[in-house]
């Protein structure tokens, strides 16, 4: 289905979207790509990394504004949405830009996508929008309910949600900070040793995630579940592959807005989740005539758990911590074209700035 189509990704230029693009380009053979993002130096960027003019189309623009993205989605068969922010605290100390952004924005694209004729929209929710507790959490639960309820605004395009956990290594998030912690201080800040986290490597999500579209009628949330890992392991890993003997791991304690545990389907929820393959969905509360012609309820093997958090999924051992680290080169002692050096005020910076989605 996106083979010789056009496909618009919001979002683009972050972590998430310049994986997704890759894989596109690399397996899929879409006739274009357009890039829609509202950073002119991330586009520059990526513009060089790509070096496929024929193929990728960037688009400066905000998903807070319609004409532009209505635009954008001129002709288009399928919307990735992945614009958010997605820093808790930034999320916490400017409240309403997150409401314009990751729910104002969410309804942006569907108005763009029907005004448009879009055949699908796949838009990219979080961990954090079960039960949530922050800010952030709360927008893409809200954004969740938008996507699922304009499945009865139009017969022509599906609206579907994909929920997962967190994205190992995204720009801003705990990996990156420990790595400079270790090499530029020679230290690990950590909130809490307990704490659990889901992780998956991007390009296993990614491939996880193109997959949905193929299953999916819209008005669900397919939910990736994911191995944990506990954060205290992490830090251990890096510490010792990057630093040495001398490397202190300091605790400063959770911030707010941070849970001990992450959930990918809350209590109230496991109700109406059902196993689907390797995925789960999660069927929707209102009723939506597509979804009950395609799903047979009692035909699926419902969830066995009263919910599902990341303190009772597999849990990632020290040698696959550090085996997921390998891959993507986060234990290399050589720079990285992400390495930045961490000012003193950063060593405070908790687990709470890793988010699920990409950067705007």
């Amino acid at each position: 289905m996106f083979r010789d189509s056009t496909i618009l990704i919001t979002g683009g230029t972050g972590s998430w979207g310049t994986a997704l693009t890759k894989l596109l380009l690399e397996q899929w053979a879409p006739r274009q790509l357009r890039i829609y993002s509202r950073s002119e130096a991330a586009q520059v960027l990526l513009r060089r990394q790509l070096n496929d003019d024929r193929r990728v189309r960037f688009v400066i623009g905000d998903v807070r504004d319609p004409e532009r993205l209505t635009q954008a989605a001129q002709g288009v068969d399928t919307i990735f949405h992945l614009a958010a922010l997605k820093h808790v605290p930034v999320c916490e100390e400017n409240p309403f830009e997150a409401v314009k952004t990751n729910v104002l924005g969410t309804q942006v694209v569907i108005d763009a996508a029907l005004a448009c004729g879009v055949k699908r929209v796949i838009d990219i929710s979080s961990d954090k929008a079960a039960s949530p507790l922050n800010l952030y959490g709360t927008t893409k639960s809200i954004g969740e309910k938008l996507i699922v309820s304009a499945n009865n605004l139009s017969e022509t395009t599906a609206f579907i949600c994909v929920r997962a956990g967190n994205v190992l290594g995204t720009a801003g998030s705990v990996v990156p900070l420990f790595r400079s912690q270790v090499l530029h201080r020679n230290l690990v800040t950590v909130t809490d040793p307990e704490m659990t986290r889901f992780f998956l490597n991007v390009r296993d999500v990614i491939g996880m995630i193109l997959e949905v579209p193929q299953h999916a009628v819209g008005g669900e949330i397919f939910i990736l579940e994911m191995p944990a890992m506990r954060i205290g392991d992490l830090a251990e890993v890096m510490a010792r592959r990057l630093g040495n003997e001398t490397t202190a791991t300091t605790v400063i304690g959770k911030r707010p807005g941070e849970k001990t545990h992450e959930i990918l389907v809350s209590a109230d929820e496991s109700e109406r989740t059902y196993r689907f393959g390797r995925f789960m969905v999660l069927l929707p509360m209102i009723h939506i005539p597509r979804v009950e012609e395609r799903y047979d309820r009692a035909a699926l093997e419902r969830v066995d758990f009263v919910d599902f958090s990341s303190s009772m999924a597999r849990r990632l051992d020290l040698a696959e911590i550090e085996a997921m680290l390998r891959r993507e080169r986060w234990l290399d002692r050589a720079p990285l074209p992400s390495d930045t050096a961490v000012p003193f005020d950063a060593l405070a910076s908790p687990f709470a700035t890793e988010g699920w989605g990409p950067h705007p």
